[in-house]
């Protein structure tokens, strides 16, 4: 199974960009492993947030194929324990799912086709975090999951 990190705009601190790249080098131990960042949109006076949603939606579709599943990082979304989730991760390897894809929307979320296409919702938090930061707390989990299906030493319950 491959697993991607998509995420909507690009990472502007270098504090998390050092985190971001930690993770994903632990993460590529156990799984073919990606990060992929598409461009985000500023708004404008001619780019109100709706047009903005819309246009990165439109980018984001793109780069599906019908048999990816796409699971989007949404305040809205289900949450898990650290421990559900790497039951998760392990029923979609077992399960035999391909390619699953995480999705990080950019400062405005997901356009309505976007969710319509989604496989499904997480939430990391009742709280929100900016999208940038998210990126990192995901990574860290996706990681935990990994060394929880291992039953390595790096998750305490």
């Amino acid at each position: 199974m491959k697993i991607t990190l998509m995420l909507v705009g690009k990472t502007a601190f270098d504090y998390l960009e050092k985190g971001i790249s930690e993770y994903e080098k632990r993460i590529k131990r156990y799984v073919d492993f990606e990060i992929k960042i598409l461009k985000d949109l500023k708004p404008g006076k001619n780019m109100p947030v709706k047009i903005i949603k819309q246009r990165e939606g439109e980018q984001i579709l793109k780069q599906l194929k019908n048999n990816d599943f796409l699971i989007l990082l949404d305040e809205k979304g289900k949450r898990l324990t650290s421990r559900k989730f790497s039951e998760f991760i392990e029923n979609k390897i077992a399960s035999g799912v391909k390619h699953l894809i995480f999705l990080t929307g950019g400062a405005y979320g997901f356009s309505d086709a976007v969710y319509e296409r989604a496989n499904g919702k997480l939430s990391l938090s009742d709280m929100t975090f900016s999208h940038q930061i998210v990126r990192l707390l995901f990574l860290e989990q996706l990681y935990r999951a990994f060394t929880i299906i291992k039953g390595e030493p790096y998750h305490n319950d």
